[in-house]
């Protein structure tokens, strides 16, 4: 990637949320000059006031005019075409040369949508879903699954580990989304699995705490047991990935494995459980309140 002879790279950053606002914030705290854009102007305004140097761009053409390399963080499909396309849109403003970063969770369509309308302007694009959570935003050690040509991921992977611990090429267009949904794919398993076992331990009448510890030092230990463990014990969700986010991201691999004839009877089932954590009013809770699915038929609960 061109730096200038301080080193520094004229990026852009659009989608300022939970995720964007300390991924935004690495490039800048690194030296890059960056230029943001949220739909939520003021969410915009404040990370301006809080990273001096930094630039507000009123719309996405108006944010990428200058930009090298342009990031995106954005909700969904849906709210990636509304910011690429249109008069004042991502593609209006993007110039030859420059690479397209979408850090959102999205579909592999729209990944090979963007590819391909970038290549007609002589820019390149990079579908590069995240794993980590807000947590791994803030602290910089985000997992990065990257879709695209190799040259462009390339001129990208130094930027990108400013806010990730590893950043990986997985194939062409759409591979970096179709990774990601791998990943979905295990975590609700392993979530579900966690939930049912906890659930085993106190009708069982262990002390499950005290069983987190032992069989998380065996085959059994996982991310998922070592940061959800305890606090689903402590009935806490109030955090982390929220279940309507996990919804979206689950429906994205169903519609995958429709098209490619996966087989997915597991993962289809633990949606069905994330609809109903849903209808109990848990759409924002994190993922591993799975379990509360059980606490009604608990005794004394």
């Amino acid at each position: 990637m061109r730096e200038n002879a301080t080193g520094q790279c004229n990026v852009a950053f659009l989608g300022l949320g939970v995720m964007g606002y300390p991924m935004a914030g690495h490039l800048h705290t690194e030296g890059h000059l960056v230029t943001v854009f949220n739909r939520t102007t003021a969410k915009a305004e404040r990370w301006v006031a809080a990273h001096p140097g930094g630039k507000l761009g009123e719309t996405p053409k108006a944010a990428v005019a200058a930009a090298e390399v342009v990031f995106m963080c954005l909700g969904n499909d849906d709210d990636l075409r509304s910011v690429v396309h249109g008069p004042e849109g991502v593609l209006s403003g993007l110039r030859p040369g420059t690479v397209l970063v979408d850090h959102t969770t999205a579909s592999a369509t729209v990944a090979r949508e963007f590819a391909d309308a970038c290549a007609r302007q002589g820019a390149q694009f990079v579908d590069a879903p995240v794993s980590g959570g807000q947590v791994g935003a803030e602290k910089g050690q985000l997992t990065i699954m990257c879709g695209g040509d190799p040259s462009a991921f390339a001129r990208v992977e130094s930027l990108l580990r400013t806010y990730a611990k590893a950043a990986t090429w997985m194939g062409p267009s759409g591979a970096g989304q179709l990774t990601k949904m791998v990943n979905q794919i295990c975590i609700a398993g392993l979530l579900q699995g966690l939930s049912e076992a906890l659930q085993f331990a106190q009708r069982a009448g262990l002390d499950p705490l005290r069983v987190l510890e032992v069989i998380s030092k065996g085959a059994a230990q996982s991310w998922q047991m070592d940061n959800r463990g305890r606090t689903m014990v402590e009935d806490r969700f109030d955090f982390g990935f929220a279940v309507d986010w996990m919804r979206k991201d689950l429906g994205l691999v169903l519609a995958e494995a429709r098209n490619n004839h996966a087989l997915l009877p597991l993962t289809a089932l633990v949606d069905q459980f994330y609809a109903e954590v849903q209808a109990m009013g848990g759409g924002r809770w994190d993922t591993s309140s799975l379990i509360r699915r059980f606490r009604p038929h608990d005794p004394g609960s």
